[in-house]
């Protein structure tokens, strides 16, 4: 089906009562009709051709104009209401949000604060945080005696694809010819990256062409090669406060001088961030990490306005983006940005496995060459075997049933923590919850620490994590981090959770 609701204009037109829109629907795009129609709307939200407080017809209307099922509106709208696009007002209609900038991607960034002043971790330099890494890495493997370990990051192994991913390692075994003995791309695999390229488009908003994306061995070996490129030493790196400290770790171990932006329930405070130029900022905004908050659409825009004035580039870490448990995932920023400011690190440790050693990073066209030339500095690419049968994984279907079948699973087991906790301590705050593979509680007062209820947890056999112990590093001691406590679910059983939760309670009772 091709239909047009037009005059031939992207402005709205009023007639007969009317709201329409200039939308074409293609038989040979890619995507669904409901994926079109939330576009194209965005689209135009974004350019500034609709604006707050445009009417938009009523599904019943849109449906009509563009001969769909009143279904396929609805579905799109409802997609566009979820990320903050657009509003209703019952009895009275649809309209674009209000609070969305004007023009959005080519106005000057909004009045700022006084930009906070750049901080050195620790006074021993990288001597200390290193030591703290291995400290992290040496109490994971101290906890597999315990009886529920709510360890933050860790997929289920059981969940792993097994019998499928046996079967394309052999394939490739017996076919691989000289590609086991000889040099490959640095880049990566070119199947695999034109295979992460297409799932990319559809799920995170991301349109990108295989030539811009390069493999690395997970997101800590694409810090380094974004780091590498692009920080000096002097430099302004922005993290979130608190932040992963892996992340922050590279970036100060090449002479970068961190500038720590504190987040609330809506991700990172765009009105802290500093006004430097050149500046590399580290953000992880579809599920902050460690504590769980999204992003706000408002926010993510005003950042990409900061980075186009500030002429600034973002390192935008998808964390936790396949998981979303509550209404569709916001765009990625980087499916937002029309400036070409953002860098996408995405991995393969969450889905799949940390022990495949499989991420990639998309880098801005016009950055493409650096990129390239900078990993072949770092390494001659990552294992051939990996990278082909993940590409035969992805092209086959297996990888988007995987997805479906262990974010249901992962859903049920949020679900059993949050029944767990209220069963056994009532009413709790909680962050993070609606996504990701771990949530964030924080403790009531009369509670101890986060630090003294991790150790009583694992005096009683139980696993969780206050934020020094989840890998997260904080900046400012005063920001009530030291109530927050960390627990991941998705590799526990709903029975296992349950007997956890029951455990700690016990413990913190005594």
């Amino acid at each position: 089906m091709t239909s047009i609701a037009s005059l031939g204009r992207l402005t709205p037109v009023i007639r007969s009562g009317q709201v329409q829109l200039s939308i074409m629907l293609k038989e040979s795009d890619k995507g669904t009709l409901q994926t079109q129609i939330f576009d194209q709307i965005r689209a135009m939200i974004l350019n500034g051709r609709l604006r707050g407080n445009d009417p938009l017809p009523t599904t019943r209307e849109l449906s009509a104009q563009l001969g769909v099922s009143r279904n396929t509106a609805v579905l799109a709208y409802e997609r566009l209401i979820s990320e903050g696009y657009i509003r209703t007002k019952p009895y009275v209609g649809t309209f674009v949000a209000p609070d969305l900038p004007d023009t959005a991607f080519f106005s000057s960034a909004s009045e700022q604060a006084a930009p906070p002043a750049p901080l050195q971790l620790k006074d021993g330099g990288l001597a200390e945080p290193l030591r703290e890494l291995r400290t992290h890495r040496l109490a994971d493997s101290g906890r597999r005696r315990l009886v529920a370990d709510f360890w933050v990051g860790k997929p289920d192994a059981r969940s792993f694809p097994l019998k499928a991913w046996s079967q394309h390692i052999k394939a490739r075994l017996k076919s691989a010819g000289s590609d086991l003995t000889t040099y490959n791309d640095p880049a990566g695999l070119l199947e695999l990256r034109q295979a992460i390229a297409k799932h990319l488009a559809p799920a995170r908003g991301v349109v990108c062409d295989a030539e811009q994306i390069i493999i690395v061995g997970g997101c800590q070996d694409g810090f380094n090669l974004v780091g590498r490129l692009l920080v000096t030493p002097g430099s302004a790196a922005v993290v979130e406060s608190p932040c992963y400290q892996g992340a922050a770790y590279v970036l100060e171990s090449l002479g970068a001088k961190l500038y720590p932006v504190p987040i609330d329930r809506d991700g990172l405070d765009v009105t802290k961030l500093p006004q430097v130029a050149g500046a590399v900022a580290y953000v992880t905004p579809s599920h902050q990490y460690p504590v769980g908050v999204t992003l706000s659409l408002q926010r993510r825009i005003e950042l990409l306005a900061w980075a186009t004035q500030y002429d600034a580039y973002i390192m935008e870490d998808d964390y936790d983006s396949d998981f979303r448990f509550v209404g569709s995932p916001l765009t990625a920023l980087k499916g937002l940005d029309r400036n070409e400011r953002v860098i996408y690190l995405g991995t393969f440790s969450k889905c799949m496995g940390p022990g495949l050693r499989l991420g990639y990073v998309v880098a801005p066209r016009r950055l493409v060459d650096s990129f390239r030339r900078m990993k072949m500095l770092m390494n001659n690419g990552q294992s051939w075997l990996e990278q082909a049968a993940m590409a035969d994984f992805m092209s086959s279907g297996e990888f988007g049933r995987h997805l479906r079948r262990i974010r249901q699973l992962y859903r049920e087991r949020r679900d059993a923590l949050l029944a767990s906790l209220h069963k056994h301590f009532g009413e709790c705050e909680i962050y993070g919850e609606q996504a990701g593979m771990h949530l964030v509680w924080k403790l009531p007062d009369r509670f101890p620490s986060a630090a003294e209820v991790e150790a009583k947890g694992l005096a009683a056999g139980v696993g969780v994590c206050s934020l020094a112990t989840g890998s997260a590093l904080r900046f400012d001691q005063n920001d009530g981090g030291d109530r927050l406590l960390m627990l991941g679910f998705v590799a526990l059983t709903e029975k296992e959770i349950e007997e956890g939760i029951a455990r700690l309670a016990t413990a913190l009772r005594s």
